[in-house]
């Protein structure tokens, strides 16, 4: 058993590892680069194999830099396979659809702008080429060991990053290769705990927030209430750019627990992302994944995909139409990083106001829009204009989707005896203060791998 390193390897985003076993080739994710314009420029160049002689394809979970890539995959004849845990197939539509429509959009947008003898641009891909990778989606239930092609075995358990994430276990040659997937904490709202695994010859391991430790979720919880009073004072609105998986419900989740408390009635409140309407539809039928206190919650009075105030926006007449609001409204839209999406719109017409608030409540890759707010940039660019920052800009750590450090060295210690070990899903400083920790921790020397890295299992 062989593992190539191709993506998410030395950086957070574009995650993809094709695994060389009992004579097949299985590709483990198909994601999409996020960040600098070279980055995500970089996605439209040849992948390095040939997409023909892949043998099946296992998807971690739905994200984009997961996913992204799989209708240029398929576009460029790979026809086998696509095996990913069931709640995960249900949000597949509806993310590649996403992405596809904004990339003809983005496509048609560069056209009409562009100069004599420039040559044409073309999306990266096409809802066609969507289509056609959806026929060949095959869902799993979590934990049920499943032959996917001869001599290779797998098996998924529940990882607690969004609905439907993975860890993917892949039996082949006599061999056991573990992908960690992306990581969630332990107690996030909503999902279960990630599913220990005990045995692996290889472990490819996330190393997200390997280099820091989350604040306490309680703490978290109250900065972000304090926040909204703030707001609220100051006479503006609050901005928060979230992903619609994931992000944008466990928001809703936190607005039905602190209803009350945080006087929530008082504001008028905007899921304004149709993709995140669709996703919410998803949730609701997969709530037999929640966890026990999540499922007490979505019994209980308001319900958090059924707020009084809540407005779940769908045509762009809709979201223009917010920006008529000078106050008393809280927003959430993508992208999560802010590179793209309606998110950019109500920045324009908010991010120079002082009574603004943003808020970021998830990681914020380098090149970036969020990132540079974040960094404190003072301007700041949207479609070409520059705007100064007069908004109050906030990170609210505490939320991530991601295990800190502590929660990757507590999953890495259930392993017994200590498989080798290749970190991926990480810009290097979180990698090499992780890869530091379980070499002293466990006497295990971690490889940071690099595109092109090559490891035996």
């Amino acid at each position: 058993m062989r593992v190539h390193f191709h993506g998410a390897a030395g950086q957070v985003t574009g995650s993809m590892h094709l695994v060389e076993a009992a004579g097949k080739r299985v590709l483990l994710d198909c994601g999409l680069q996020q960040g600098s314009q070279e980055l995500e420029a970089a996605n439209a160049d040849p992948f390095p194999f040939d997409a023909a002689s892949i043998d099946a394809l296992v998807l971690s979970h739905a994200h984009i830099d997961h996913i992204g890539r799989v209708p240029l995959l398929v576009r460029r004849g790979f026809r086998g396979p696509i095996w990913t845990q069931r709640a995960t197939a249900d949000l597949v539509p509806i993310m590649l659809m996403d992405a596809a429509s904004l990339a003809e959009s983005d496509a048609e947008r560069q056209n009409r702008r562009r100069s004599a003898g420039e040559p044409q641009v073309v999306p990266l891909y096409s809802r066609d080429d969507v289509r056609d990778a959806l026929e060949l989606l095959q869902p799993l239930p979590y934990d049920a060991r499943t032959t996917i092609l001869d001599g290779v075995d797998i098996a998924l358990r529940d990882a607690g990053h969004i609905l439907g994430s993975a860890s993917v276990e892949l039996w082949a040659d006599g061999r056991k290769l573990v992908f960690s997937g992306d990581l969630g904490p332990r107690g996030t709202p909503i999902l279960r705990d990630p599913t220990p695994i005990h045995e692996a010859d290889l472990l490819l391991m996330e190393s997200t927030y390997g280099d820091r430790n989350h604040r306490e979720r309680t703490a978290t919880i109250r900065e972000l209430g304090d926040i909204l009073d703030a707001a609220w004072r100051d006479g503006g609105n609050v901005l928060i750019p979230a992903f619609a998986v994931g992000r944008s419900q466990e928001l809703l989740y936190w607005f039905a627990r602190h209803w009350d408390d945080w006087n929530l009635a008082r504001w008028r409140i905007f899921l304004d992302s149709p993709m995140a309407g669709k996703v919410v539809k998803v949730y609701e039928r997969h709530h037999g994944l929640f966890d026990a206190e999540a499922r007490d919650t979505w019994r209980g009075t308001p319900n958090p995909f059924r707020l009084p105030n809540l407005h779940i926006t769908e045509t762009s007449d809709e979201s223009m139409a917010i920006n008529r609001i000078e106050r008393g409204a809280i927003v959430i839209a993508g992208s999560g990083m802010a590179n793209g999406g309606r998110i950019l719109h109500h920045l324009k017409h908010n991010i120079g106001r002082r009574g603004t608030h943003v808020v970021f409540v998830g990681y914020q890759s380098v090149g970036t829009l969020g990132r540079r707010l974040v960094d404190g940039a003072r301007w700041v660019r949207i479609h070409g204009r520059d705007y100064r920052v007069g908004a109050r800009v906030h990170t609210v750590g505490g939320l991530s989707a991601h295990a800190d450090q502590h929660g990757l060295l507590e999953w890495f210690g259930h392993f017994e005896p200590k498989p080798r070990l290749a970190l991926v899903h990480g810009e290097d400083l979180a990698r090499e203060a992780l890869a530091g920790e379980i070499g002293e921790r466990h006497g295990v020397e971690a490889v940071l791998a690099r595109p092109g890295t090559v490891l035996q299992a």
